[in-house]
């Protein structure tokens, strides 16, 4: 019997595997509220499958200098649905996640696609959590689909503003 050898050619595999290179963009009204104490909240941004399991953390805003009342991180538990989904298992400060507490107004950040390199097209969810100091807490999700340009939008009720997540090429 002989044995023929067998050849393996990968020119057609790169052709067939998705090409999903774009930017992802997230806009989060943070509202000034009128109380009598206003602290600025602390914010997590990430991205969940419909089946709300979590899969990338985006950003993470927090008091990240330490004062009388302690370390910032002290306080991120407050984020509970991000912490129960990931948020505890993160070693922070994280390069490109984490950042300090935004004023109020349009706050905008922007995905690079080298970042998401591993997210497969299909349906998502961003996610936006607020908690703050003497204040409440609020979730907003922003249903969008991963693999071509797309824009969606959703409104929070009293922590949060208008979340805006815009897909681009």
């Amino acid at each position: 019997m002989r044995l023929l050898p067998i050849v393996v050619t990968t020119i057609g595999l790169a052709a067939a595997a998705p090409a999903v290179a774009a930017d992802l963009s997230v806009t989060v009204d943070l509202p000034r509220l009128n109380t009598a104490s206003y602290h600025r909240p602390y914010v997590a941004v990430w991205i969940e499958r419909p089946d709300q399991t979590a899969v990338q953390t985006l950003a993470v805003w927090y008091q990240q200098t330490r004062n009388n009342e302690g370390d910032g991180k002290d306080w991120l538990k407050d984020l509970r649905t991000w912490w129960r989904k990931g948020g505890r298992a993160m070693s922070l400060p994280a390069d490109g996640v984490s950042g300090a507490t935004r004023a109020p107004g349009r706050q905008t950040i922007t995905i690079p696609a080298a970042r998401l390199r591993g997210l497969q097209p299909g349906q998502y969810n961003i996610v936006v959590e607020a908690a703050r100091e003497l204040g409440g807490r609020e979730v907003v999700r922003v249903p969008f689909r991963w693999g071509g340009a797309n824009t969606a939008n959703a409104s929070g009720s009293t922590e949060l503003g208008a979340v805006r997540v815009t897909v681009s090429r």
